[in-house]
C-alpha cells in the first residue's frame, strides 16, 4: 500500500447518523458550500451584511435624528424700514367710530369734486374742510328747525332735543355776523340752509383725514383724536400754544417744510411730545423709532446720502444703507439672522455634509436605507405569499381554476404599473395622506402589482411536481388537500422562489426610489434613498453639490448589486448544472 493510499481515510461507520453519512445526504450544506465558494456571492452578502448594519445599527447609534435641522447665525443685510412721503390721506376714526373702507373710496371722489358731503350705504356723511388736506368727516345730527316769518324766527327743538332761550340768543347773533356755525356750552352747533328754512344741527365726529404724519417721541405715547386735530388745526392757523383735555401744549413751526414739533407743559417745563411732517417711517417688524433717528434718515435722505450711521439702544454705531426706488426709500441694515445651514460642505460635524433643508445627510442615508430596505422585503414577503397560494392552487387543480387564475394574471399584468403609481401618488397628494400612512399604501401597490411572475412560477412547477410518485403516496394515505400543496408541493418549490424573491428585492427598491424621486413614494420628513435624490430636480444642486445626491445613489447602486450577486449564487448553489 502506498504512502498516498495510507493518507486516505477508510469509513468503517455503518451508522445513519455518522458525520461522513450526514455530510454526503444533506442537500441544506451542499448548497450552502456551493454558495460560500462563489466570489461574487459572498461579496454580495458582505454588502448586503454592510447595508443593513449601516441602515438599522447605524441609525440607532447615530446622535443625530433623522429630521433635526442644523443652523446658523450670520449677519446679512436685511430691510429694516421705509420711508416715503405722504401722499395718502392718513384716516383717524373718532372714539368710538368706525369709518368703513367703502366711504373712503367715496370721500375721495367728493373732494375731487369739491362736494361738502357724500352718501356711502345710506349713510351721508359731511366734509369739513379745516386746512389745506384736511378734513372732519362728521354726521350731522339735527338738534332744531328754524322758520322765519315776517322777519321773526320760530324755533322746533328736534324729538328729544332741547333749544333753550339762551342758545336761541347765541344763534341770532350768529346769523346777525353772517356765520354758519356757533358755539354753546363747549359744543359746535352749525346752521344749514334748507331752502327758506334752516336747521341747527350738531356735528358727530366719525374721522380726521389728512396727509400728516404723527410721531410720538416715546413708545408709550398715545396721541389721541382731540389733540391731532387741535395739532394739526395749530399748524394750518400758526397758532403757538393750545389746550387738550386740560393739558397746554406749545409749537414749534417749520413753515417752509410745513413741520412742527410739539411740546407738553409740565411744572413749568417744556417736554417733547410729538413730531408732525409729510414724511412716514415704518419699520418691518413695526418696532418703534426714535424721533432722532427719523430726522437723522431724513436729513440722510434730504442730503442725497447713501447710507448714515446711528447708535442702536446700547449706544453702539450701525451703518444703515438707503435705497431708493421711485419716491420711496428703504433703509437696510446687517442684522445677525439665524439661517437653515443647507447645503454645507462635507466636514467632521456633518461627514457628507447637509441637505437642502439642513439635515444630516450621512443620518438621512441611514435611516433612508432603513425605509428602502424594509419597504423591499414587505413587498417580497406579501407578493410570495399571495403568488404561493394562487399559483398553488391554480397548479394542483387545474381546469377551470387554473384557467380563472392565470386570466387574473393576465389581466394584472396588463395594468400599465407606472401610470397607475403616478395616478394613486397624485390622489394622495390631493388627499393629503399622512407620509407615514403613504409608506404603507406604497408597499401594498407595489405587492399587489408584483405577484404575477411568482404564481406563474410556482404553478409551473406544481404543474409538473404533482404527477410524482410522493404526490401519488399522499393521495393514497388520504391527506387533504391543503396538506399536499403546502406541505409537499411548496417546499419544492422553495429553492426558485429564494432565488426570485432575492431578485425581486432590488427591483422594488429601485422601483420604490423611482418612485421616491418623481416624488410619488416615501415623502417628507420621512428619508429615503429615491426621495434624496430628489435634490437633483435642481440643476444648480446636482452640479455644485454632488454630497447631496451622489452617496445616495451608490447606495442604490451597492444594494441592488448585492442582491443580484446574492440572487445569482443562489441560483447556482440550488441547481449547479445550469453553470455548464
Amino acid at each position: 500500500m502506498t504512502k498516498k493510499d495510507k493518507d486516505k481515510h477508510v469509513s468503517t461507520s455503518v451508522a445513519l447518523d455518522d458525520e461522513q453519512r450526514v455530510r454526503v445526504l444533506s442537500p441544506g450544506m451542499l448548497v450552502v458550500k456551493r454558495f460560500f465558494r462563489n466570489r461574487l456571492a459572498v461579496i454580495g452578502l458582505i454588502i448586503l451584511v454592510t447595508m443593513f448594519v449601516f441602515s438599522f445599527i447605524g441609525g440607532l447609534l447615530a446622535p443625530i435624528g433623522e429630521t433635526q435641522v442644523f443652523k446658523i447665525y450670520e449677519k446679512i443685510e436685511k430691510d429694516y424700514a421705509g420711508v416715503a412721503i405722504s401722499s395718502e390721506f392718513q384716516y383717524i376714526d373718532a372714539e368710538g367710530e368706525t369709518f368703513p373702507s367703502v366711504a373712503k373710496a367715496q370721500l375721495i371722489l367728493a373732494i375731487n369734486k369739491g362736494e361738502e358731503s357724500f352718501v356711502s350705504r345710506d349713510v351721508t356723511y359731511s366734509l369739513i374742510n379745516e386746512g389745506k388736506d384736511f378734513y372732519r368727516i362728521v354726521q350731522f345730527e339735527d338738534v332744531a328747525s328754524v322758520v322765519s316769518l315776517k322777519g321773526i324766527d320760530r324755533f322746533t327743538p328736534a324729538e328729544g332735543e332741547t333749544f333753550s332761550r339762551d342758545m336761541e340768543e347765541v344763534y341770532l347773533e350768529a346769523t346777525e355776523a353772517g356765520e354758519t356755525s356757533f358755539e354753546f356750552d363747549d359744543v359746535d352747533y352749525y346752521i344749514v340752509q334748507n331752502g327758506k328754512n334752516k336747521t341747527v344741527s350738531r356735528a358727530k365726529e366719525i374721522s380726521l383725514v389728512s396727509m400728516m404724519v404723527f410721531n410720538p417721541y416715546t413708545a408709550d405715547t398715545v396721541l389721541d383724536y382731540d389733540f391731532r386735530y387741535n395739532a394739526e388745526k395749530a399748524m394750518n392757523d400758526n397758532i403757538k400754544s393750545f389746550e387738550v383735555n386740560g393739558v397746554n401744549y406749545e409749537m414749534e413751526l417749520d413753515e417752509e417744510d410745513f413741520k412742527a414739533v410739539f411740546y407738553r407743559l409740565e411744572g413749568g417745563s417744556k417736554v417733547e411730545y410729538a413730531l408732525v411732517s409729510n414724511v412716514n417711517i415704518n419699520t418691518v417688524d413695526k418696532e418703534f423709532l426714535t424721533i432722532d433717528y427719523k430726522e437723522a434718515a431724513i436729513s440722510a435722505i434730504e442730503n442725497g446720502d447713501t447710507s448714515f450711521v446711528f447708535p442702536d439702544n446700547n449706544g453702539e454705531d450701525v451703518e444703515y444703507t438707503i435705497v431708493r426706488k421711485n419716491n420711496q426709500y428703504t433703509i437696510r441694515k446687517y442684522t445677525e439672522t439665524e439661517l437653515i445651514n443647507v447645503y454645507e460642505a462635507p466636514s467632521k460635524k456633518h461627514l457628507l455634509g447637509t441637505d437642502g433643508n439642513g439635515m444630516d445627510i450621512l443620518t438621512r442615508l441611514m435611516y433612508g436605507g432603513r425605509i428602502s430596505l424594509i419597504i423591499g422585503f414587505v413587498v417580497v414577503v406579501i407578493e410570495t405569499l399571495i403568488g404561493i397560494i394562487l399559483g398553488g392552487i391554480a397548479g394542483y387543480f387545474g381546469g377551470w381554476v387554473d384557467n380563472l387564475i392565470m386570466r387574473i394574471v393576465d389581466i394584472v399584468y396588463c395594468i400599465p404599473s407606472m401610470p397607475l403609481y403616478i395616478i394613486l401618488g397624485s390622489i394622495m397628494d390631493f388627499l393629503k395622506i399622512d407620509p407615514q400612512i403613504r409608506i404603507f399604501m406604497l408597499m401594498i401597490i407595489l405587492a399587489l402589482l408584483g405577484w404575477p411572475s411568482i404564481a406563474r412560477m410556482v404553478r409551473g412547477q406544481i404543474l409538473s411536481l404533482r404527477e410524482q410518485e410522493f404526490m401519488t403516496a399522499t393521495e393514497a394515505l388520504g391527506i387533504r388537500v391543503s396538506r399536499r400543496i403546502f406541505k409537499h408541493l411548496i417546499p419544492n418549490v422553495i429553492p426558485q422562489l429564494t432565488v426570485i424573491a432575492t431578485m425581486n428585492l432590488g427591483s422594488i427598491i429601485l422601483t420604490e426610489a423611482t418612485l421616491s424621486y418623481l416624488g410619488l413614494g416615501v415623502k417628507f420628513p420621512f428619508a429615503s434613498w429615491g426621495n434624496i435624490i430628489n435634490a437633483v430636480n435642481n440643476i444648480y444642486v446636482m452640479t455644485n453639490y454632488w454630497f447631496v445626491w451622489i452617496p445616495a445613489g451608490l447606495c442604490i447602486l451597492i444594494t441592488v448589486l448585492g442582491f443580484n450577486f446574492v440572487g445569482d449564487g443562489l441560483r447556482d448553489a440550488f441547481d449547479p448544472k445550469m453553470k455548464r
